[in-house]
């Protein structure tokens, strides 16, 4: 899993609340068996149009968004069912962070799995991000994990807070296997005094 130390990057506003997994990843889109290549499902019936082309009235496919991996949104993002491919989506995309007051749980924890940073910050923390980005458009936002900071060219400087166990898997690059690893010296001698090959 890449590791998050610092990012840098563009701000693109999403102002909705309850975002869920639907519309996130459709359904029609989880029989595939692969993780990767799912950033082109993203918002897929928000981004497209019925012929396929793209919606120009929607914030992903408006050119000054181009290339934003910075999501902002309201309270409650990612509820619904519980699909990871939300998550493989938007890591596919390239969202490295998404701003919002709250997340739905399962969805808040699968980030974590996928490398990139959800935060959680006060209503007027997020009502005050919407603000700045559209008065300074285009608008950068840099998130220090290591500090646990969000600052602004502007003046911004925000305070946020991580499980510290979700931090160090961060900033190390840490997913499941990567945890068990770790332990690989560990797991070779117990198999090894114990016949197992």
């Amino acid at each position: 899993m890449k590791a998050f130390v610092k990012h840098t990057g563009l701000v693109v506003p999403m102002d909705r609340s309850d975002i869920d997994t639907d519309q996130l990843v459709p359904k029609q889109f989880l029989k595939r068996i692969e993780r990767s290549g799912f950033g082109k499902f993203l918002f897929y019936d928000w981004r497209y149009l019925n012929d396929g082309s793209d919606n120009p009235d929607f914030e992903l496919n408006r050119p000054e968004y181009k290339g934003a991996t910075i999501l902002l949104a309201r309270r409650n993002f990612g509820c619904g069912s519980s699909r990871e491919h939300a998550p493989w989506a938007i890591d596919d995309y390239g969202f490295r962070v998404i701003l919002a007051s709250s997340f739905a749980d399962i969805f808040y924890n699968n980030s974590f799995k996928n490398g990139y940073l959800p935060i959680k910050l006060f209503e007027e923390e997020i009502e005050d991000l919407f603000q700045r980005e559209a008065k300074y458009r285009p608008y950068n936002l840099t998130i220090d994990l290591q500090r646990d900071l969000i600052a602004d060219e502007h003046g911004l400087s925000i305070r946020f807070t991580i499980d510290p166990f979700r931090k160090n898997c961060l900033l190390n690059g840490l997913d499941d296997i990567g945890l068990t690893l770790q332990h690989e010296k560990e797991i070779a001698a117990y198999e090894r005094d114990h016949g197992i090959k």
